[in-house]
């Protein structure tokens, strides 16, 4: 069948199921109460508006977001005297001076990044009380994006509809009863930052401005502050519709009385007009923006919308179907109890797919072309000081927020992070030149923000409670730019790389040459200060963070020269650069095994086998990176399971998830399935009142995941742990089931990614292929292992392993003998 008719007939299903659309119990998340933690509320996003639904029977929050609503200014927060700085610095480290050094950072230091800040909040009260409620129920339909209350009070049923719209640009929440004249609510909207709210042509309005400061630790002398003509507009719009009754004034709230039903329509928007302008000064008018938004869906009525909406959303989603084999079917049980019931028995495959695809649910919801990336929360926050600033931390978190988008089949979710890029050059580039007096390239550190920060943090030296190591870590910009060239293999877009992604990706190459230094010790290329974030290691009795050539720098290096030269080559241009890059490639910093055998995390053998901190970024070369690999690196093989073994499995939720990515890729699929079921764990929510916390990373009832607190990164690294479980393409090979776990004995997937631009669908039973397919989008030549023999039905060739040229648009079927 050839690829070219699939489109069609893809759009037909999504159309027959827009106008049948039923939920599918396995794709529900489900709760028998009303939130009553954040951590418990439903979310719905856009990539642009964000929402946390409680689901209250009398009264009813729903608290919003907006993805660029975060405090500051632009503000590059480079560091005059850092450039001078750093001979001095550099020859510290090497006398090994590293008190001195460390002191000399402070120095170097910039101001933190902006923060990430909670819109408003939309309140409902309705007549009736929550004791009187029966048969209540609360849902999040993650298959069509729908958050569903519904409860039963003196006879009269009643059902609560919402979701966010990208096509629309709105949140519509729909309120029905099945009786008329029952349906009566009265509205308002509030904020907990300096705002205003008011009444306008039957419209609820919410006008408000950001800080321009927010503190990152509490005892900063400057908390939250607002100054004047500086910080960000925003203005939310509230219109309602309804049949039957009346809709009223009532002080601060608007008020529906006796109707059979209502549409609610909330539509939102900052004055944010691009990360290097003054949102005050420079920027967009919310309150026409969010005007405009709401004339174009008021055009239209509730069906309508939820049917485009359910089209939009499921054009991504339906992308990909995973099955585990059959397990008890848990339509009775709340997803609270079947979390807390997993850690006695992890049979409930169901909720393993459940939480699989609720990480591609996310980043649907949080990251849409146009949108900023996902951050340290996604697209969900209610705090003024969320923890860690709910900011982009591009030491891990930001990038494993990522790691799913290409091999879950969600590449345009991938582009607001690729667009980023491209800011932190403009402003990485001033900062190599300021800071460290480099001037070809540009470089970014370990945190940023809406206005694309890439100077370091600490605040100019009054951050003491950390090591200063996470301070100083250049390597952001060369991690973020290795999900350039990945974006690149698994689509083959070369006008994409060759005018995108290959001069950005060169650009931090440039400043990396520039970066690193001979070491007078060992005549290798090193990079000097270096620091493996957020860890430290111990020097004649005392804690340390900045060194030499730390193995997580070196990799990352490494990682991206290969990149930049294949990719160079890729586009036939560049020759010259190319083997200048090769020269400095070869003489980079190697691997070094320490004293137990253990895969060393400095240049010196410092490591402490007692250790169990939560970063293991030394293993970088495992995952995401490429450089280790079980058949040609086998003594670093061994020497990173020591390492895993040393760190032990339980940690922070973001730390197993990767865990779970570096035992897939060493092949161990029950180790890697280990880890998983350890991140089921129950976590209770932050505020509430508990006698004992669960030590290290979980689920919120409703499938957040837990650093904790609340961290969305392990969410998005799960799915793509799950994926490497089952289908690896890092080697110039698709490996089918190269980590599976024995207790997954059957199971099919289908619709997942591989490098090369090839789709693939898959089934197993008894832990072996029974039959496979793959579907050439780019026409690439192509390598196929299985674990079990197999026979290409077209050609009725037999065996384990297959290379052949492609068709673009073909499709291959492999069957098991």
């Amino acid at each position: 069948m050839q690829r070219i008719y699939l489109p069609i007939l893809l759009l037909l299903s999504i159309t027959y199921l827009d106008l049948n659309a039923q939920s599918n119990s396995a794709y529900m998340i489900k709760a028998d109460r009303p939130a009553e933690f954040w951590e418990e509320a439903f979310p719905l996003g856009n990539g642009q508006t964000a929402a946390m639904v409680f689901g209250g029977i009398s009264e009813e929050l729903i608290q919003l977001n907006d993805h660029t609503l975060w405090s500051g200014t632009p503000d590059p927060g480079n560091n005059p005297a850092a450039a001078g700085l750093l001979p001095v610095f550099r020859k510290q480290i090497f006398a090994k001076e590293y008190a001195n050094a460390e002191a000399t950072w402070r120095k170097m230091q910039g101001p933190y990044s902006a923060r990430y800040l909670p819109l408003g909040d939309l309140q409902l009260q309705f007549d009736h009380q929550a004791q009187e409620a029966k048969n209540y129920m609360r849902t999040l339909d993650i298959q069509q994006a729908v958050s569903t209350v519904s409860y039963e009070v003196q006879g009269v049923k009643y059902k609560r509809s919402a979701f966010i719209s990208h096509p629309a640009k709105a949140m519509i929440l729909h309120i029905k009863a099945d009786k008329k004249k029952n349906v009566s609510f009265r509205v308002r909207m509030s904020s907990k930052l300096e705002a205003s709210s008011s009444i306008a042509s039957n419209q609820l309005v919410l006008k408000g401005r950001t800080p321009t400061i927010v503190a990152h630790r509490n005892y900063f002398p400057e908390q939250v502050v607002y100054k004047d003509k500086e910080g960000m507009l925003f203005e939310a719009k509230l219109a309602i519709k309804h049949k039957g009754g009346t809709l009223k004034i009532n002080g601060e709230f608007l008020e529906v009385k006796d109707a059979d039903e209502a549409t609610l329509y909330l539509t939102e928007n900052t004055s944010f007009n691009g990360f290097d302008k003054s949102a005050m000064a420079d920027g967009k008018d919310p309150g026409k923006e969010a005007a405009k938004k709401m004339e174009s869906v008021l055009k239209k009525d509730y069906q309508t919308l939820k049917r485009e909406h359910n089209k939009d959303f499921r054009r991504l989603f339906d992308r990909v179907d995973f099955q585990l084999g059959v397990s008890e079917d848990p339509k009775n049980l709340m997803t609270v109890d079947r979390i807390r019931n997993f850690e006695k028995d992890p049979t409930d495959f169901q909720l393993q797919t459940l939480l699989f695809q609720f990480g591609r649910y996310l980043l649907i919801s949080s990251s849409r072309p146009g949108s900023r990336p996902a951050n340290l929360q996604g697209i969900w926050n209610d705090k003024v000081q969320p923890p860690w600033g709910s900011n982009y931390t591009i030491n891990i978190n930001t990038e494993m927020n990522y790691w799913l988008a290409e091999n879950s089949n969600l590449s345009e979710c991938h582009q607001p992070l690729l667009d980023f890029i491209g800011e932190l050059a403009i402003n990485g580039k001033e900062t190599a030149k300021v800071n460290y007096g480099i001037h070809e390239g540009w470089v970014a550190h370990h945190n940023s923000d809406l206005w694309a920060k890439t100077s370091p943090v600490g605040n100019f030296d009054q951050d003491r409670t950390y090591y200063p190591e996470a301070f100083c870590w250049q390597m952001g910009g060369a991690w973020l730019s290795l999900h350039l060239w990945e974006h690149f293999q698994y689509t083959q877009d070369k006008t994409f790389l060759s005018e995108k992604a290959y001069p950005l990706m060169k650009g931090n190459a440039q400043f990396m040459m520039h970066w690193l230094v001979e070491d007078p010790e060992s005549g290798f290329l090193v990079t000097a200060p270096s620091s493996s974030p957020e860890n430290h290691f111990k020097y004649q009795g005392k804690g340390y963070s900045l060194g030499k050539a730390t193995t997580m720098d070196i990799s990352i290096v490494r990682e991206l020269f290969t990149a930049v030269i294949q990719a160079s080559e890729e586009i036939g241009s560049d020759a010259k650069f190319r083997k200048e890059l090769i020269g400095f490639k070869e003489r980079l910093y190697p691997f070094k095994i320490g004293k137990y055998g253990q895969l060393q995390e400095w240049s010196e053998d410092l490591d402490d086998p007692k250790d169990t901190h939560r970063h293991i970024s030394h293993l970088f070369g495992l995952f995401p990176g490429t450089q280790i690999s079980p058949g040609f690196s086998d003594d670093l093989v061994k020497a990173v399971k020591q390492t895993l073994a040393h760190r032990g499995d339980v940690s922070t939720g973001w730390s197993m998830a990767w865990k779970m990515n570096w035992w897939a890729r060493l092949r161990d699929g029950d180790r890697a399935y280990q880890i998983l079921n350890k991140s089921f764990g129950f976590l209770e929510p932050v505020e509430k009142k508990v006698e004992k916390r669960r030590a290290g990373g979980g689920l919120y009832s409703n499938l957040f995941s837990g650093h904790p607190p609340f961290q969305i990164d392990a969410n998005f690294g799960v799915t793509a742990g799950i994926i490497e479980m089952l289908m690896q393409s890092h080697l110039g090979e698709i490996r089918l089931l190269p980590a599976l776990p024995s207790v997954w004995k059957n199971g099919r997937i289908k619709g997942i990614k591989a490098r090369g631009n090839f789709e693939l669908d898959m089934e197993w039973k008894d832990g072996e292929i029974v039959r496979a397919e793959v579907i050439s989008l780019a026409g690439k030549d192509c390598n196929l292992l299985f674990r079990n023999m197999v026979r290409w039905k077209s050609k009725n060739q037999k065996g384990i392993s297959f290379q052949f040229k492609t068709k673009k648009g073909e499709r291959y079927v492999f069957e098991k003998i």
